[in-house]
This record gives structure tokens, sequence and C-alpha cells, in this order.
């Protein structure tokens, strides 16, 4: 059996479209592709410097003041700083501070180096690296091993005003006079 050969009509040309359509200014071809959509950026035209570091305010490693120091809620110190700090907020000393001076606060925690006395309301945390030459006063107090202490700690039962400045004991003095408890007869 023999198959016989039947031409068939020929098929037109496909016409083949480019992949490119348009041809930009730079006789290039563009694609037919549409561009990906750009993100949207909000841009803020007045930052808040105080949400980098959760609202504390920050003397920084390169400031050093001389003269006395007052502040409402936090403050890092991390620079030098010669003279008195009184506030009824959290104070923290960074690795890098030198305070020379009293200090006078509800709340501190000393990473770096302080020489002079230290008053505080509730709370005292002397860091593992710190260096304190001075005394200390405060309701608690915590020292890491390797923290270096020089004087003397007074662990108070109350709280203590951070601005109250050091005050003598009233002396209180009865109307009549005592009488001697042992041995004595009037």
């Amino acid at each position: 059996m023999l198959k016989r050969f039947v031409p068939q009509k020929p098929m037109p040309p496909v016409k083949e479209e480019p992949r490119y359509s348009d041809i930009d200014d730079d006789n290039h071809r563009a694609s037919r592709e549409e561009p990906a959509p750009t993100p949207t950026i909000i841009h803020n035209p007045k930052p808040n410097p105080m949400a980098d570091h959760g609202g504390k305010d920050i003397l920084s490693s390169d400031v050093e003041i001389k003269g006395s120091i007052k502040f409402q809620k936090e403050l890092l110190i991390d620079g030098k700083v010669e003279g008195e700090i009184n506030s009824d907020g959290i104070l923290t000393i960074g690795e890098n501070a030198d305070i020379r001076g009293e200090i006078k606060t509800k709340s501190i925690t000393v990473y770096g180096k302080v020489h002079g006395n230290i008053t505080v309301a509730e709370r005292c945390e002397l860091k593992s690296k710190c260096t304190l030459q001075g005394d200390l006063k405060a309701a608690r107090l915590i020292i890491e091993e390797g923290a270096t202490f020089i004087g003397k700690s007074e662990v108070t039962s109350g709280a203590i005003s951070a601005k109250a400045t050091t005050a003598r004991p009233e002396v209180v003095r009865p109307s009549e006079p005592i009488k001697a408890a042992f041995g004595a007869r009037a």
C-alpha cells in the first residue's frame, strides 16, 4: 500500500510580535511590562529625637559640664560632670561617665566612675565595672561582683527625699527633768 502525498494549503505566515513595543529616548526598546509600583515613603519633617532612646535625656560621652544639673524624669550621663546633680527622677551613669560631685536622686544605676557622695531615695545599683569613691545612702542597694566601692554605705528603712539636704536631727527636750533610771533617788 502506497501512500499518496497530498499537498496541503500553505499556512499563512505567523506574525511575530516583538517583545518591545515602544522605543525610548535612547533608541532602546522599552518593555511592555508595567513598572512595579514604587513603595510610598512617608517623610516626617519633624522627627522626634526622643523616640530613639525611649524618653531618656542623654548627655553623651563628648559632653563636659561644670555646674549643677537638675532634671525631672530620666537622664543618662555618659560624659564628664563636675558639680552637683539633683533630681526626683532616675539617673543612669554610663560606662564612659566621670562624675565629680554630690548626687541626690530617686534612683541611680552606675556603670562608670563617680567621685562623690550619693544619696538615693529608693534604689542604687552599682554595676560590675563601676567605680564609686564616696559615701552612699539608699533604701535599697545592689552591688554586682566586680564593682569598686570605696566609702561608707547606709541602707535606710524609709525613702529619703532626694532634694532634702543633710539636716541635723532635731533635739527634743522634755519640759520636766528626767530622773535617773538606775540607783538614783530623789
